[in-house]
């Protein structure tokens, strides 16, 4: 059963893939919607769409993520708007092939759609919410996050630290009713992949998952209280034991005098 109230989710990348998936599976739980994306007239249509289909109220904001003008818009609606009680920080590209190949313009709209745009977005949210002393934020990275590949330098490294800032937010806000979730994602049966470097159909059919399973079992997640959510993991206690070993390296990491095999 979820245990989620009623309210208002901001869903950024809403229109499409995980993001049209999120807002979906939340609609049906009767959540309130902010539908963030650029296409006008596709937000008005799925906004239109999830009204009639659950009753819910459907609100859209035309913005472009990968631009200041476009952050600061959503920032400025999660600063003012009380009634936004979640953010699924969604929205996301990837570029994938070998870094010396890479078009460095390329690479900076990337870092800033999947990177500068979640951490912006994420401040605004946590500002808001500590000062209610509720709301949740959701952070999306990706399973190559964890499985780095050598044309995915750039992609990995931005959803690593999606992971590695989720983690240090659960830290600044524990015990303050504002909740975090990081969601790891493995490949998703959407249009991120076109142009990407990698095409869907390069992919093997039974790693890739449907977008509504992956939001079902990420909002599960949540349910359930999980910081780090991995829909396909079979075992969790793999990623227990991955954030184990982590933590037992700490100790050793900022110390007076180098490991002695390095002083001979």
């Amino acid at each position: 059963m979820s245990t989620q109230k009623a309210g208002t989710a901001l869903v950024t990348g809403a229109t499409a893939g995980l993001g049209a998936a999120y807002a979906e599976e939340l609609a049906g739980r009767g959540r309130n919607l902010l539908l963030v994306a650029r296409d006008q007239a596709r937000l008005e249509s799925s906004a239109a769409n999830l009204t009639e289909r659950f009753g819910v109220q459907a609100a859209v904001l035309s913005a472009d993520l990968a631009t200041p003008t476009g952050m600061r818009s959503v920032e400025d609606r999660l600063a003012a708007d009380p009634l936004v009680d979640m953010l699924v920080n969604n929205a996301g590209s990837a570029l994938f092939g070998p870094l010396s190949a890479a078009d460095p313009d390329g690479l900076e709209w990337l870092i800033t759609f999947n990177l500068t745009s979640t951490t912006r977005l994420a401040a605004a949210a946590a500002k808001a919410f500590s000062a209610r002393g509720s709301g949740t934020i959701v952070n999306i990275s990706s399973a190559l996050a964890l499985n780095i590949l050598p044309v995915g330098a750039v992609y990995s490294g931005t959803k690593a630290y999606v992971i590695a800032f989720t983690q240090a937010l659960a830290q600044e806000f524990a015990g303050s009713g504002v909740r975090v979730q990081v969601v790891v994602p493995g490949a998703l049966e959407t249009a991120i992949w076109a142009g990407s470097g990698i095409e869907l159909d390069q992919l093997p059919k039974e790693a890739v998952m449907a977008p509504h399973d992956a939001a079902r079992a990420a909002l599960a997640g949540l349910d359930a209280g999980e910081l780090v959510t991995i829909p396909s993991l079979p075992e969790y206690t793999k990623w227990e034991e991955y954030e184990t070993a982590r933590q037992e390296l700490i100790p050793g990491l900022s110390l007076t005098r180098p490991a002695e095999r390095y002083t001979g």
